[in-house]
């Protein structure tokens, strides 16, 4: 049996690609203010400049590819049972060809029923664009399937199952504060060794076993490697 290795990436790793990270100063994402495009109070506002603000990261993310550092969890795969848990809404995991994938926030490629909210439809290529007018297959008004500040986050419990019985875990890209993403970390079994990934690492005070490798995405994941291969 390989051995369980859980990756949580954040937005660093999809830096590499061209993809902005989600707050790059001043509280702003691509120079909108973060609560009127990423909140559910700014989404009841305003749903119009939502939608907006989600077309405008679709067709960004489709002129994006996977970096070496999604390819490289891909070719871990070949000694380990990888599971990626990411805090991206982007599909450059998918795209790179991981086989266990747990989106926290949310997947810009997908929209969402606003009274069900179990009901999902994926976005194509031709057809990326929404408006508060669009509906669902099954004629429900549609919103963008992503987890709003203001809103919970359904899949953190599953996350937490999968951490709870890693053998290794990996911290890619993330700045460790926004939570509960960055609570994972405390679910990791005692004497599991826990990696951590990121040019300018939060600091780990407080928190055992943790490896930190000052390094991009990509050049972490290059030492890691060697490292596992020891």
């Amino acid at each position: 049996m390989k051995p369980k290795l859980v990756v949580s990436t954040g937005a660093g790793i999809s830096a590499e690609s061209g993809i902005r990270t989600f707050r790059d100063a001043d509280g702003l994402w691509e120079n909108y203010p973060v609560m009127q495009v990423a909140s559910a109070d700014g989404f009841r506002a305003n749903p119009e400049l939502v939608h907006k603000f989600y077309n405008e990261r679709r067709h960004q993310l489709i002129n994006a590819q996977p970096n070496e550092a999604h390819r490289i969890l891909v070719e871990l795969e070949k000694d380990y049972d990888v599971y990626v848990i990411t805090q991206n809404v982007d599909d450059l995991h998918e795209r790179a060809g991981s086989s266990k994938i747990l989106h926290l926030h949310g997947e810009l490629m997908k929209i969402r029923s606003i009274s069900d909210p179990d009901y999902i439809e994926s976005l194509d290529i031709e057809h990326l664009d929404t408006t508060p007018a669009t509906r669902g297959r099954n004629g429900d008004l549609m919103r963008p399937h992503i987890v709003f500040f203001q809103e919970a986050v359904p899949a953190i419990e599953e996350a937490i199952d999968i951490v709870r019985v890693a053998d290794i875990f990996v911290v890619i890209g993330t700045s460790l504060v926004v939570y509960p993403a960055a609570g994972l970390l405390h679910y990791v079994r005692p004497g599991v060794p826990v990696y951590y990934i990121d040019p300018n690492p939060a600091s780990t005070a407080g928190i055992p076993d943790v490896h930190v490798i000052k390094a991009t995405a990509s050049r972490g994941l290059r030492e890691l490697r060697e490292i596992l291969e020891k």
